[in-house]
């Protein structure tokens, strides 16, 4: 299997998903979303993109499987799976907010072999697969030199369903508040996976979140010399529902904080 070739259909259609989406959003009418649960919203624009690259991705890979965050088409059950997102940040997008994506992973059971991330934007291609170097824009990218927490900045989520553990995140956010250079919560786990990748924050953690959020972000972090972990700093960080990453070199102040402030 050429992955190389398929990072590139893959951002190729990536691109295309994200011109309809920045089309669509020069005119977007926020009295046309609906809400799946609360604060977790979803528009035409997100089941329109979905619906473009689940029809592309069939053609390059006619017999893989699919996640798809909209359930365009669902079938997981495959050595071979397409792990979707369309619109990574749908209430950035809604409220105008510019830091929304496209993400598209393939995954052989739970290892992710291509991951790709196009930030509409600022018009930025993140694409890794494995053995590769990651890039952007098909420059190669790397994590940042930080060595220590304090001169390190930290991107974050906040959980649509806490699951009673609001208190304790926010003690946790309020020690990187105090011990790093700040905290910065995008609205978009793809796009604060790219931005640890390219050296653009040193860390980025949160819970409570599905496989289409991470599973492109999480390649393109290891094949720019970062670490991913779960919260417990274990391996289940792609259908775990919660994750760290990192350069490497803070991974293991993140997670000593994360211990001491967010135990299990």
């Amino acid at each position: 299997m050429d992955l190389e070739k398929i990072s590139q259909n893959v951002a190729e259609l990536a691109r295309q998903a994200g011109a309809f989406i920045r089309e669509e959003g020069a005119t977007f009418n926020r009295d046309k979303v609906e809400q799946k649960g609360f604060n977790d919203l979803v528009s035409y624009v997100d089941k329109g993109a979905e619906e473009l690259i689940v029809r592309g991705l069939s053609k390059i890979l006619p017999h893989a499987g699919f996640i798809t965050e909209e359930g365009t088409k669902t079938d997981s059950g495959k050595e071979l799976t397409w792990i979707v997102d369309p619109l990574d940040g749908t209430t950035n997008f809604v409220h105008g907010i510019p830091v929304y994506a496209v993400s598209i992973a393939l995954a052989n059971r739970n290892e992710i072999l291509v991951g790709v991330v196009y930030e509409i934007n600022l018009d930025e291609c993140f694409v890794a697969y494995k053995g590769s170097v990651s890039t952007c824009n098909g420059r190669p990218i790397g994590v940042s030199k930080s060595v220590h927490l304090g001169n390190s900045l930290v991107a974050t989520g906040f959980p649509y369903d806490a699951g009673g553990k609001t208190d304790k995140y926010l003690d946790l956010l309020k020690f990187f508040l105090q011990n790093s250079h700040g905290l910065r919560r995008l609205g978009s786990a793809a796009v604060d996976l790219c931005y640890v990748a390219c050296g653009r924050v040193e860390g980025y953690l949160e819970y409570n979140l599905q496989s289409y959020d991470v599973a492109a972000g999480t390649l393109i972090v290891q094949q720019a010399g970062g670490k991913v972990t779960d919260l417990k700093g274990g391996s289940d960080f792609i259908f775990g529902r919660q994750i760290l990453a990192s350069n490497g070199k803070v991974h293991k102040e993140l997670l000593d904080a994360v211990h001491e402030h967010f135990a299990f």
